[in-house]
């Protein structure tokens, strides 16, 4: 009867007498099928191997030879639009810094698929927030792909309060609820906790509202919004 794989590979008990021969015999007939694989195979083996090197090195070529570069770029055509953003002015930081550099916008359609280009939607998404152009604004929380523990609660965050000016308040809800369980964060999670609260107890939900309200009484009494939230846990008891 024919032997399975695990007996080729395992050397067997036996006698002192003969146990080596056995052993040198198994190794044998083991590399005997690992070469009749190989031939069997190599045609299969040698493309799969040669499609993974070709991956690996345009991937190595994108990445050191075009993104890099571009993200280079895009940084030093943030500037001006970062410096005029940090003194409120939105409108040119959007769309027209001056001195030649791009604002938020071009950044984010020109590098969109950069880190510098990926954190100008973010800008952008500000800018408008700021700008009262609400729809532009989610567009760009939408496609800001946000990463560690601050930027996901900002995104989902303001995606809220965009859904909210645009009056489409289950997805407003939907996206506060969102903010307050990503992570636990001492001043942005009491924030949108209490804009959810804010905005359950204008969609009658006074249940809702107080659970999110007493949250942040209960975990997190010192952050601003703690200060004074017993006026608004008070009125739905």
């Amino acid at each position: 009867m024919a032997r399975g794989y695990r007996s080729h590979v395992t050397p067997k008990k036996v006698s002192s007498t003969g146990g080596k021969d056995d052993t040198l015999l198994d190794i044998s007939e083991v590399k005997h099928h690992a070469e009749d694989f190989f031939e069997k195979y190599r045609l299969i083996i040698l493309g799969v191997f040669g499609g993974l090197v070709l991956i690996i090195g345009a991937w190595l070529l994108f990445k050191y030879m075009y993104q890099e570069p571009k993200n280079k770029e895009a940084l030093e055509q943030m500037y001006q639009a970062e410096f005029l953003f940090e003194k409120d002015s939105f409108d040119l930081a959007l769309n027209n810094p001056g001195g030649g550099f791009a604002g938020f916008a071009e950044i984010a359609e020109n590098y969109g698929s950069t880190d510098a280009g990926n954190l100008a939607k973010y800008y952008a998404g500000v800018c408008c927030m700021h700008l009262r152009k609400f729809e532009d604004a989610k567009s760009y929380f939408e496609d800001y792909s946000a990463s560690g523990n601050i930027m996901p609660v900002l995104k989902n965050g303001l995606l809220g309060d965009a859904y909210a000016e645009l009056n489409d308040f289950d997805k407003a809800l939907s996206f506060y609820e969102k903010a307050v369980s990503i992570s636990d964060d001492e001043l942005l999670t009491p924030a949108y906790l209490k804009k959810l609260g804010t905005l359950r107890q204008k969609q009658g939900d006074k249940e809702g509202a107080l659970k999110a309200f007493k949250t942040i009484k209960d975990q997190y009494p010192d952050s601003p919004d703690g200060n004074g939230i017993d006026k608004y846990i008070i009125p739905l008891e």
